[in-house]
């Protein structure tokens, strides 16, 4: 049985960026980044931090050209705290 993907959700300043989203490019390329974390919530590269709080993690698509920052839950949620275009 395949392993069950993650659940996604969205900060509330997460949450503004994706209402700012126009073109079908910037769509497609945030839900690329979003299937392949829901997959893998690992596959992104740790932030460091200062110990006290959530890992926050960082997960770039280099054809796509964004990054994703996020924390996964206890529960295996991601919860997405920023879309960056580069």
């Amino acid at each position: 049985m395949a392993a069950r993907r993650a659940r996604i959700a969205f900060s509330e300043s997460a949450a503004k960026q994706l209402e700012e989203l126009t073109t079908e490019r910037e769509i497609h390329a945030l839900d690329r980044a979003l299937v392949a974390i829901s997959v893998d919530p690992e596959i992104g590269v740790p932030i460091p931090a200062d110990g006290a709080g959530v890992e926050l993690r960082q997960y770039a698509d280099e054809i796509e050209d964004v990054r994703v920052l996020y924390f996964v839950t206890a529960l295996r949620t991601v919860v997405v705290v920023a879309y960056i275009e580069t």
